[in-house]
């Protein structure tokens, strides 16, 4: 069984990973974080992060509710924010900050998913 701590682990030796953070959607708040925050709180990480969370899926042309992960790229890295769907209650997602120069964006993508899915079956209680 894959914990909290255990994932943040495991997301921080994906290639290039430089912070990560497991946010509440629900209250905007960060519930765990592991990695380098240069400059940034990770609460305020969580509340910038939720905020981006909600526009992408209140927006009709998005597809609402489909989506599961969001990137946001940026001179300095790409940020890729997946979305938790577990049995837990509230709304989490995961966000990876990832180096560009260290990282690769497609294969953090297939790391990423699979250890959402080991913490997501912990969370089904399997």
């Amino acid at each position: 069984m894959l914990g909290i701590d255990g994932c943040l682990m495991r997301i921080m030796e994906i290639p290039g990973a430089r912070s990560v953070t497991l946010v509440d959607g629900a209250s905007g708040l960060a519930v765990a974080a592991a990695g380098r925050q240069d400059g940034v709180d990770q609460h305020e990480d969580a509340a910038g992060t939720t905020d981006v969370v909600r526009a992408v899926l209140a927006c009709p042309a998005l597809g609402g509710t489909d989506i599961d992960e969001i990137i946001v790229g940026g001179a300095a890295g790409h940020h890729l924010i997946a979305l938790v769907d577990a049995g837990f209650d509230g709304h989490l997602f995961l966000h990876l900050l990832i180096d560009h120069d260290k990282g690769n964006l497609a294969l953090a993508r297939i790391g990423l998913r699979k250890i959402v899915g080991e913490l997501t079956e912990a969370g089904d209680g399997r």
